[in-house]
């Protein structure tokens, strides 16, 4: 429980801790996790650094990832994630929401709010997810300018620079946009959307930084275990929408259920318990924090009728 007991928070800066981490042997895993409860629950798997995904915070207000979304609409997630868990989080920045005095605002905005990252693509506006067509990219030195600013107003923040120039510019087009946002002050590069190992040997070979991988599901590069990433030479991997299309598709299921059955009757096997729920947000844990509430018993089972 991070929230609300001082002795649990954490002392150090987020972008730090976020540092040691990479600073460990290993590829750091980072699941996708799209509000507090999917936070907790990835903490509790073991993970130890979380990713906030664009397009999952998009489609849980039920809009798309079109660069729609502010500043302060991020910050109300990386609010509860940050808070509800305490481990370092990695945040979806878009293209910086403008430019070079917007993106300093966004920097600073999710430090305030508690995030150890931050990515910013080479998109121009309306951007696509990385893995969707005719992506228009911006000018590269538009885009160093941008992470510059970045570093001029990060306190702790980690800052990715990631392209999207393989898919229109190739490798070679890739490779040069990453060496010139490294020159301007990025800490790693994430080149979206590639397609093959090669690809992402290829990249890791030419370009000396600490690098991010995505796998996500449905896109354009196929499956790849965190080991087989690590292997390819990347030193992150995140899976960014992963836990938002298994929720998503269990509530589709549930809705199904009660307009079938006129019930939720069929469907208590999937659903976490009363009991499960109140552990996982650590419900007694604050109840013990003030003496005037009293505790609650939890129900055993649902009564029969």
């Amino acid at each position: 429980m991070t929230y609300l007991v001082a002795d649990d928070l954490p002392n150090a800066p987020a972008g730090e801790r976020f540092r040691a981490l990479l600073a460990r042997p290993g590829i750091l895993q980072m699941p996708g996790a799209h509000n507090g409860m999917a936070a907790l629950q990835a903490k509790s798997a073991g993970f130890e650094a979380l990713y906030l995904s664009g397009a999952a915070m998009t489609a849980s207000m039920g809009i798309p990832d079109l660069g729609m979304i502010t500043v302060d609409e991020v910050c109300f997630f990386v609010r509860q994630i940050a808070r509800a868990t305490g481990l370092p989080l990695l945040v979806d920045g878009d293209t910086g929401y403008g430019e070079a005095l917007n993106v300093m605002h966004m920097v600073r905005s999710f430090e305030d709010a508690g995030a150890a990252a931050v990515h910013i693509e080479d998109q121009l506006l309306p951007k696509k997810c990385g893995h969707l067509n005719d992506k228009k990219l911006a000018d590269a030195h538009d885009m160093a300018a941008k992470i510059a600013a970045a570093r001029k107003a990060r306190r702790h923040l980690f800052i990715i620079a990631r392209t999207d120039a393989a898919a229109s510019e190739g490798m070679d087009g890739a490779v040069a946009r990453a060496k010139l946002f490294l020159e301007a002050g990025a800490d790693a590069i994430f080149p979206e959307a590639l397609t093959t190992a090669e690809m992402f040997r290829t990249f890791a070979s030419r370009v000396d930084a600490p690098l991010l991988a995505n796998m996500t599901e449905f896109g354009r590069t196929p499956f790849f275990t965190a080991g087989e990433f690590q292997e390819m030479g990347y030193k992150m991997v995140i899976w960014p929408v992963s836990s938002l299309r298994v929720a998503n598709k269990a509530q589709a299921e549930l809705y199904a259920a009660i307009a079938r059955d006129g019930g939720t009757q069929k469907m208590l096997e999937q659903m976490q318990t009363r009991a499960e729920l109140y552990a996982t947000i650590g419900y007694h844990d604050y109840e013990a924090l003030d003496a005037s509430i009293v505790t609650t018993v939890i129900p055993q089972g649902m009564p029969q009728r």
